[in-house]
């Protein structure tokens, strides 16, 4: 059976463009589109589709309220299209909280070489976010960001505050669904290897995924840890910002050159490779500009990892975690030959179950792990609390 996609896009030129380029795949059925965000709330109740793909800036009812409002009754796929620019990440993390699943750029020949790789590109991403079901709004923070309104991340207030969780036994609300907060577990038992750093990689779903993880870790962390995220390099400085108005830990976008700190966890720079350096005691990272053709992804989770095997040999604790393909798993290959741990995330939490998969096939995961599970067990392997 054919996947069904609505199109919602007030630009009747991007709309025809969608449609010619979803429907070269057999497997993809354009089923209707919307001109704006009002229309496609309508039309997502009434028709019910499997995908949608939305725009953020559109008139009557953006982009991000649409999402709000249907995921609050009806857990669709949302793909959001985004113009990558500073104001454009801040609209798409906004869209990422709202609910919506993944996002790309409008502009096709940011994401491939030519127009045939880009229309592989998305019809693989439709494909891909198809098969998950979101949980409705995602748990970044409304209450906390609330609090930074003066930053110039804080997104303009598009509906009421949640009340802030206060303990383990609240729940999360999520639209018209709940689910458990994230809490400390007990049954989890502790390895006995030592650590110098933790490194984890991810792709599609990985926004959502690294604040979960990363807000529920405490102020004094007793390891560095680097986060290497497929984005474009217009969106994660706005991300490392927002991401540390939510956290205790400290989070900065990388430099060149930066020291590795406990309690600092260091986010790859979009359309450049994260290097790790220098020796155990001492290292650091090295940013560098990457127009190789060869390589795929930029920052690319094999590199880190492989740099991160050189200088730490046996001392890392590496998560691999939600995302499509494969980017990870030759660099999780050299950190297990090296005597690391190689964790993934599980099937059931991940948006996409590409990369986590790919680990497990290559039979280098040592722990499969669920997103919420991976905070309070990276806590237990440490020792820590």
């Amino acid at each position: 059976m054919a996947i069904r996609v609505l199109i919602v896009d007030d630009s009747s030129f991007f709309r025809r463009r969608l449609q010619e380029i979803l429907s070269a795949d057999p497997e993809l059925e354009v089923i209707d589109s919307a001109v704006n965000g009002r229309e496609a709330v309508d039309k997502a109740l009434a028709l019910k589709p499997d995908v949608i793909t939305m725009d953020i800036e559109m008139p009557v009812l953006d982009g991000i309220s649409a999402v709000r409002e249907i995921l609050k009754v009806q857990r669709i796929p949302i793909l959001m299209f985004s113009s990558l620019t500073h104001e454009g990440a801040k609209a798409t993390l906004d869209a990422l909280e709202a609910g919506a699943v993944d996002f790309l750029p409008k502009k096709f020949e940011d994401i491939a070489r030519d127009k045939q790789e880009a229309g592989d590109v998305l019809r693989e991403r439709v494909r891909a976010v198809a098969r998950r079901r979101p949980l409705g709004r995602s748990t970044f923070s409304s209450s906390v960001l609330a609090r930074s309104a003066s930053s110039t991340l804080a997104r303009r207030p598009l509906e009421p505050q949640r009340p802030e969780l206060r303990n383990a036994t609240d729940t999360e609300r999520v639209g018209r669904f709940e689910r458990p907060a994230l809490t400390p577990r007990t049954h989890f038992a502790a390895s006995g290897k030592d650590y110098k750093l933790v490194a984890i990689g991810t792709s599609t779903g990985g926004p959502v995924a690294l604040q979960r993880i990363l807000t529920a870790l405490p102020a004094d962390f007793p390891l560095p840890i680097i986060l290497i995220q497929h984005m474009p390099a217009a969106f994660t400085g706005a991300f490392a910002q927002r991401l540390n108005s939510l956290a205790k830990i400290t989070i900065k976008e990388a430099e060149d050159n930066d020291v590795l700190k406990p309690g600092v966890a260091y986010l790859a720079p979009g359309g450049k490779q994260m290097l790790v350096d220098g020796s155990e005691s001492q290292a650091r990272l090295r940013i560098k500009e990457d127009d190789s053709p060869r390589i795929t992804f930029k920052p690319s989770v094999d590199i880190t990892f492989a740099t991160a095997a050189k200088v730490f040999h046996d001392k890392v604790l590496a998560v691999v975690l939600t995302g499509m393909g494969a980017d990870g798993r030759e660099g999780a290959r050299l950190l297990k030959q090296q005597g690391s741990a190689i964790w993934a995330q599980d099937e059931a939490s991940c948006v996409v179950y590409g990369m986590p998969q790919a680990i497990a096939a290559a039979g280098l995961m040592d722990v499969e792990v669920s997103l919420e599970d991976v905070a309070p067990r990276l806590l237990t392997e440490l020792r820590h609390g």
